[in-house]
């Protein structure tokens, strides 16, 4: 147990000397997003916009069309694409991290870690910014009085779902960086399972809409995508806390939010172990 102790000292200890580090690097990256774009930071705004513009042309008639089930479908949509943009951008940036960083691995010591940590934080600040849309949208409607998103109070338990779909990036982050740098295919799956990701989740439809019997093998296996939850949970928060739509006992699923808290924990204890196992091997795939 003393030497358990030691160990989480030292990490610690370590961690508290490079902190600066990894917020320059998160500044930086941040920077480098859009770096030689016109429009430069202001994309961060324009293309989730953009994208709910577009799905809600192509799927509203067919997710959208009884508002008494999804409430504002544009909102509705917006919610979805936001949770779930950030876990794949998040995801997608720290696995790819170590192989981008490798002449300065090469050069200096830095503990290895910072790196895909940074890639997570920044794609976590650029979706914080982009709620800022989320805002002006719902606004947007309650001032045209058409289809008004009521968010009430509960609207702060938004940072419950935000919270765990941080975690749960960075450890399927950390797992994807570490084995992207010996098997570089991994990339190409994984864009493969991003886009079946996509249609797992409660994004453009609503749950209700496929008729799976509960505790049917289907539903299952769509609730065991952790971002299932994750995402009817944050819609929830914003749109069906007024009970107006739906009672908001029927909205919150605790079943979910634990097994997704769960999962995350899960998974960033397993990505954190096999980065720390494997990384003194990167330096001789890089």
């Amino acid at each position: 147990m003393t030497r358990l102790k030691r160990a989480a000292r030292t990490h610690i200890d370590n961690f508290k000397k490079y902190r600066f580090l990894l917020r320059e690097l998160v500044g930086k990256n941040i920077k480098l997003q859009y770096r030689n774009s016109v429009l430069g930071v202001f994309w961060t705004f324009l293309q989730p916009l953009l994208m709910m513009i577009v799905l809600s042309f192509v799927f509203m008639q067919v997710f959208g069309k009884d508002s008494s089930q999804t409430g504002n479908y544009p909102v509705y949509l917006l919610c979805g694409r936001l949770l779930y943009q950030f876990f794949t951008s998040a995801t997608k940036r720290a696995m790819t991290s170590i192989r981008r960083q490798a002449s300065m691995i090469k050069k200096v010591y830095v503990p290895k870690y910072i790196y895909p940590l940074s890639e997570v934080l920044s794609a976590f600040v650029t979706f914080l910014i982009s709620l800022t849309v989320l805002a002006v949208v719902i606004a947007y409607f309650d001032i045209r009085n058409s289809d008004p998103v009521h968010v009430t109070w509960r609207v702060v338990f938004v940072v419950v779902p935000i919270l765990i779909t941080l975690v749960l990036s960075l450890g399927v982050g950390m797992i994807l960086a570490t084995v992207s740098v010996f098997f570089k295919d991994v990339e190409n799956i994984y864009d493969v399972f991003t886009t079946l990701l996509f249609y797992m989740s409660p994004i453009v439809y609503r749950p209700s809409m496929l008729n799976f019997e509960e505790g049917s093998i289907q539903l299952r296996v769509l609730k065991a995508n952790p971002l299932y939850g994750l995402i009817g949970e944050f819609r929830a928060a914003i749109m069906y806390g007024d009970e107006v739509l739906r009672p908001w006992s029927q909205s919150w699923d605790m079943n979910l939010m634990y097994y997704a808290a769960g999962f995350a924990v899960a998974t960033v204890i397993i990505g954190f172990l096999l980065f720390y196992r494997n990384q003194d091997k990167f330096i001789l795939y890089i």
